[in-house]
């Protein structure tokens, strides 16, 4: 078989793969699912890399851990407000832990199952569901009130100026009012047909509210009436089919001074102007579970493995740390002179924030380790797993 026909044979399959999966899901959102999780889902196409042997510079151990409840196929994100760590599972476990121990402050039952959290800010406690309901706690633990919205909630809800934002999985953003729980704006638009069902939620700074979306895009708009002030194109689809076309975005922008940064799966890494919208700088890089960036630096899991760290006003690499590769990373997490990245095996491991190499690791639980991690002081890391366990790492 000639290249050609090799290619195009490819092609052919990866259609008929899109149209099976089209054809045997009812709906858009069983489509999207399935897509997420048989093509780019919990099970990685190849297995994790064996873990090499590493030289420790620092050492890593585990202060303290805690049990939350499984996240089955959603993920959650632990926070840390004030001293203390919030986290919930899906079996609709809410639990304030002491972030310097793990005791357990209060513990309480949504009574449904959840699939977005937790977000905290206004002396509020703040959770989604699966059927779409925002659900708001005080620090206290008690009830305050309950809001309906539209369609599943796969990430947390955000705080800001008494108003509470919340996205669904149906591509809107609500403004709910952070008193009562009634509605005072959505934004809504329209996705591609094909995206991925993914956790990303919103970032909340200065007034706008940032979201990435399928197709590339991302958007910001006012948080208090909810008005598109712009839109920017961080990546273009590429290729023939719908599967090869997707370029979502599926994690958390970060806003760092005058700019704010995303970057898609199957796309690239960009800088924009948080003011205009304009595009500053981007460079093809893949990442399903985003970036952090600190001190001129950016950080970046790729969707293959590797971490990178880029120069954040070019986009020029500093250091590539590949020996990670199938490891289904975390976004890392910097620590003074690290970088904490999670994987699919339950590790946390630890990185050189100058070179990248390979600093210390340390096992949690055979679990994979959420998206996101939480860090508790510059030698401390929170982390989630999906079976449930929170626990706080320290790193010397």
């Amino acid at each position: 078989m000639s290249l050609h026909q090799f290619k195009k044979a490819s092609l052919n399959l990866l259609a008929v793969i899109s149209l099976l999966l089209i054809t045997a899901c009812s709906t858009i959102s069983d489509l999207k699912t399935d897509v997420s999780d048989k093509i780019f889902g919990r099970e990685a196409a190849d297995a994790p890399d064996p873990l090499v042997e590493i030289k420790e510079t620092a050492t890593a151990q585990l202060l303290w851990q805690a049990k939350v409840g499984p996240a089955e196929d959603f993920d959650f994100s632990p926070v840390l407000e004030a001293g203390y760590a919030y986290a919930a599972s899906a079996n609709g476990e809410v639990v304030k832990l002491d972030a310097t121990n793990g005791k357990q402050v209060w513990r309480v039952n949504a009574g449904e199952k959840l699939s977005g959290g937790v977000g905290v800010g206004g002396s509020l406690v703040l959770v989604g569901t699966q059927k779409g309901v925002v659900y708001a706690y005080d620090i206290e633990g008690k009830l305050q009130w309950k809001s309906k919205l539209s369609s599943e909630i796969l990430s947390a809800p955000k705080y800001f100026d008494g108003i509470v934002i919340a996205r669904t999985g149906d591509s809107r953003i609500y403004g709910i009012n952070a008193n009562d729980g009634s509605r005072k704006w959505v934004y809504d638009r329209t996705s591609p047909a094909l995206t991925l069902r993914s956790s990303a939620g919103v970032v909340v700074d200065g007034g706008a509210v940032y979201a990435g979306f399928g197709g590339g895009k991302l958007v910001a708009i006012r948080a208090d009436n909810g008005k598109l002030l712009w839109e920017a194109s961080v990546a273009q689809p590429k290729g023939v089919t719908e599967i090869e076309r997707i370029a979502d975005i599926t994690s958390l922008p970060f806003v760092d001074g005058p700019l704010v940064y995303a970057v898609a799966y199957q796309g690239r890494i960009a800088a924009v102007d948080r003011i205009t919208g304009r595009v500053i700088w981007n460079r093809d890089i893949s990442s399903l579970s985003g970036i952090s960036v600190e001190d001129g630096r950016i950080f970046v899991s790729h969707a293959m493995g590797s971490v990178y760290s880029l120069d954040y006003t070019t986009g020029k690499t500093f250091w590539r740390q590949a020996a990670l590769k199938n490891r289904q990373l975390s976004a890392p997490v910097p620590m003074g002179s690290l970088v904490a990245v999670g994987d699919v095996e339950g590790y946390v491991h630890f990185l050189s924030r100058d070179d990248g190499a390979l600093a210390s690791r340390v096992k949690t639980s055979n679990s994979p380790i959420m998206p996101m991690m939480a860090a508790i002081n510059s030698t401390t890391v929170l982390a989630q797993t999906r079976d449930g366990g929170i626990y706080a790492i320290q790193v010397k």
